[in-house]
């Protein structure tokens, strides 16, 4: 049968993911009962066997804050300035905002922030604390994220938590709801290709919020026999006794490349986000700056824009050294559709240049953005250069890059904040421009280190928390938090617009995404998911 997961307290990842009990099995049933469970023989390649992986299942009750947040945050106090943030109603934070930016319509941004989002629900935003030559300090957008880490990361309020986590604080708000009103038939499942501390945290979270057992598959992109599949429209993840459970719906965490193996409809099973998510913009930098250039264009008359670095799209590779120049030889260059600082290249000398056009992509177009460096050596283009604030100056009178991770989500009472984090870069800001190849050491500010293919670490020691100690190094004020909330809703919005374009009837329009994303290499591998599913679906039939 299948097992349930408890998580002890302070036990390791892969530990926490194998204990089971039996006991509470029985008592963990679904409310939703599942049609009936189909037991499917995988024929194995000849040669070295592959080992199938199955879902976890894990139960109610079983929520151990130990194991779900970094041992730092549960020794840190939140700030009272943050948490006095986080108690901010839209209506305040409007009111607020609009009085310091008068140009701003107070009726149109109370509207925006109480919005319930069609599509993109739950999302994260990267942000960097910047001024210009005139010393106007604003927060602008890096990227916005469909399926981001940060809950581990927020100190706690208390010592104790009894289902009110900011785990479940989010699943209440708006994963819950948007269940219920889905209905279907079938089982609740996290499905996720890395972070195992929060994803297990959802997980554990979601089972006390529908009292019922939840599956907590690891989906991985290289994976030859994955423990998730797709058949007619829903998913199916692989229990311990090797039965294919129907899934009503998911809470999704994968990252790499999930158009390739997630269809972008899915008809019996609530995905949570859906795939046209990060396709609009959540996981795809290219679309992205499209939509929030529509956005911006609609929303100019109320004062509103999503304010991000100057961005030039759908570059070709031998065109980058062109616009590497135009920008006074400081450029960003960027594969759009990488996460986790992967296929992020800030170039500053004629090394760091030559070292990406001597590396295979493995895309064919590129964004190249203005770079946000230092006073002495940020791209100065159209009029815009930005540069960053910085951490206050340490003992030694060093500044550090700094960005901050906003997660919020999206209910039918508006939006709200999550979690919030910020992160350094290793090495202190330079008056001058970094020589050789050493500029992605003051400015990559991204925690995770990729071992090898679906191989993750994090460097924690730059991580920096929203407590007494690390917030005040940030020199972020009210006012700065209130203007990144803000936005972060204008950059979700401005991709949920696009998500419901290309969602429109229903059904993901693949010609006009082609139009607005014409990558060959991107559209190739949405083909790969949506013929991976008909051969799974053919094969299913045949059985």
């Amino acid at each position: 049968g299948s097992h349930i997961c408890h998580f002890p307290k302070r036990a390791s990842s892969s530990s926490r993911l194998t204990m089971s009990t039996t006991a509470a099995a029985a008592a963990a049933q679904p409310k939703h009962p599942a049609t009936m469970a189909t037991k499917e023989p995988t024929k194995q390649p000849k040669g070295n066997p592959v080992k199938q992986l199955c879902a976890t299942v894990v139960a109610p009750d079983s929520f151990e804050i130990e194991s779900h947040y970094y041992n730092r945050v549960l020794n840190a106090q939140r700030h009272p300035l943050v948490e006095s943030f986080m108690g901010l109603s839209n209506k305040v934070i409007a009111a607020r905002y609009c009085h310091l930016h008068p140009n701003t319509d107070e009726k149109a941004l109370h509207a925006l922030l109480m919005t319930p989002r069609a599509h993109f629900r739950w999302a994260g935003a990267d942000l960097f604390s910047v001024t210009d030559n005139q010393g106007k300090k604003q927060m602008i957008v890096i990227e916005t994220n469909s399926c981001p880490s940060g809950n581990k990361s927020l100190p706690l309020l208390g010592d104790h938590v009894d289902r009110d986590s900011n785990y479940h604080k989010l699943l209440k708000h708006a994963f819950w709801p948007q269940v219920q009103a889905f209905g279907g038939t079938g089982a609740l499942a996290v499905v996720y290709d890395k972070n195992d501390m929060e994803n297990s945290g959802y997980a554990a979270a979601l089972a006390d919020i529908s009292e019922e057992k939840v599956y907590l598959a690891k989906w991985k992109n290289d994976d030859p026999d994955p423990p998730a599949k797709f058949v007619g429209g829903q998913l199916f993840v692989r229990d311990e006794g090797k039965r294919w459970v129907p899934i009503r719906a998911a809470y999704r965490y994968v990252t790499q490349q999930p158009w390739a193996r997630i269809p972008c409809s899915t008809p019996k099973t609530f995905i949570f986000n859906p795939v046209v998510c990060c396709l609009a913009g959540g996981r795809n930098k290219m679309c992205a700056d499209k939509a929030y250039e529509f956005w911006n264009h609609r929303n100019w008359k109320h004062g509103l824009s999503v304010r991000t670095p100057v961005t030039i799209r759908d570059v070709c590779k031998k065109e980058v050294p062109i616009w590497v120049k135009s920008m006074g030889g400081c450029a960003v260059v960027k594969n759009p559709y990488s996460n986790a600082g992967q296929g992020v290249y800030t170039i500053c000398s004629e090394q760091e240049l030559k070292a990406f056009m001597d590396e295979d992509h493995r895309y064919g177009k590129f964004i190249v953005q203005s770079l946000v460096g230092n006073h002495a050596w940020s791209s100065d283009i159209k009029g815009k250069k930005y540069y960053h604030t910085g951490t206050m100056p340490n003992r030694k009178g060093e500044t550090f890059c700094a960005d901050l991770r906003l997660m919020v989500c999206s209910g039918d009472k508006g939006f709200k904040v999550v979690s919030m984090y910020a992160r350094r870069a290793a090495k202190a800001l330079t008056k001058t421009a970094p020589v050789g190849m050493d500029s992605w050491a003051q400015l990559g500010t991204n925690l995770s280190i990729k071992l090898g293919e679906n191989k993750w670490d994090t460097d924690t020691r730059r991580l920096m928390l929203m407590d007494s100690r690390d917030f005040n190094k940030l020199g972020l004020g009210l006012d700065d938090l209130i203007d990144a909330y803000i936005q972060t809703i204008s950059a979700v919005t401005a991709i949920d617009d696009m998500a419901k374009e290309l969602m429109k009837g229903g059904t993901f329009d693949k010609e006009l995404f082609g139009s607005v994303n014409n990558d060959e290499s991107l559209l190739a591998e949405m083909h790969q998911a949506d013929g991976g599913a008909e051969d799974i679906e053919e094969k299913h039939r045949q059985r």
